[in-house]
């Protein structure tokens, strides 16, 4: 769930079937302090019917038609009601969910509730949209940097597997297996970084932390490329040393590549700053 501010009105995100909702609650309360008789007013009206109708048919295939005839055929007579709950439970509708509970009311897929959001103003329309927009931008840039994040722990997951099948014995115990694992983050330390930890921290006695954490994004892709590819030359068997040098061309190489994209200036999704 999300919230968005609209011209000093909340409206709420949310998700239902892997698909976008807004609240018609919350646009409506922009027009009235009874946003269910806004909803009914409009839900009730011919070209809304119709619109929905259409959009149904297009998306929800179990849809049915016979049920939304009938509906069109009533829209327009003074005694014709209609709410979103009975659109939904007649038609088989997807497009609207009626909620209850904890952040209940009327949501409606984005392409609907835009649609209501003009009804009420075409300027509230807009602001909406622009708001929405931001907000899917914001999810994208939080998508990317956790995108990266997850690729960089499941290489390190792919590295420790292998370290595991094929360098660690099966009766070495815990201390024994630590030591292993030490060794082979320090080939990739001085693949990547020309030192191990402990030469790191020697020559860095006043930070706090580890080599890693004072590495670049450049470094970091790379680093995270250097676990994968020395999962695999474990894999097949090769001396530590030999490893050492493979991956120490393949660090080299990789960041001249790195270092020509940034002066492109074509860059990964940064993390998002905290709010304050």
């Amino acid at each position: 769930m999300s919230k968005i501010t609209v011209d000093n009105t909340s409206i709420t995100v949310m998700k239902f079937n892997e698909s976008d909702f807004i609240s018609l609650t919350d646009i409506a309360r922009r027009k009235s302090s009874e946003p269910n008789v806004v909803i009914g007013n409009w839900i009730r009206n011919r070209n809304t019917i119709e619109y929905l109708g259409v959009w149904e048919t297009l998306y929800n295939p179990k849809f049915k038609p016979l049920e939304f005839e009938g509906f069109k055929k009533e829209a327009g007579l003074n005694a014709f009601t209609l709410s979103p709950l009975k659109w939904v439970t007649s038609t088989n509708a997807s497009g609207i969910v009626v909620k209850s509970g904890r952040y209940g009311g009327t949501y409606a897929h984005r392409d609907i509730a835009f649609k209501f959001a003009s009804w009420i103003s075409v300027k509230f329309e807009l602001y909406l949209y622009k708001e929405f927009q931001r907000l899917k931008e914001e999810e994208q840039k939080q998508l990317g940097w956790s995108a990266k994040r997850e690729l960089a722990r499941l290489n390190y997951r792919i590295h420790t597997d292998a370290v595991k099948q094929n360098l660690i014995p099966p009766e070495l115990d815990r201390q024994k297996a630590s030591i292993v694992y030490a060794n082979e983050a320090d080939v990739l330390n001085v693949a990547m970084f020309g030192m191990t930890a402990l030469e790191w921290r020697e020559a860095n006695p006043d930070k706090k932390g580890n080599i890693r954490d004072y590495a670049g994004v450049n470094e970091l892709i790379c680093l995270s490329n250097l676990e994968s590819l020395n999962a695999v030359f474990i894999g097949d068997g090769m001396p530590q040393g030999e490893r050492l040098l493979k991956l120490n061309r393949v660090a080299i190489s990789q960041m001249n590549v790195l270092a020509e994209v940034t002066e492109r200036r074509i860059f990964l999704p940064e993390a998002p700053e905290k709010k304050k």
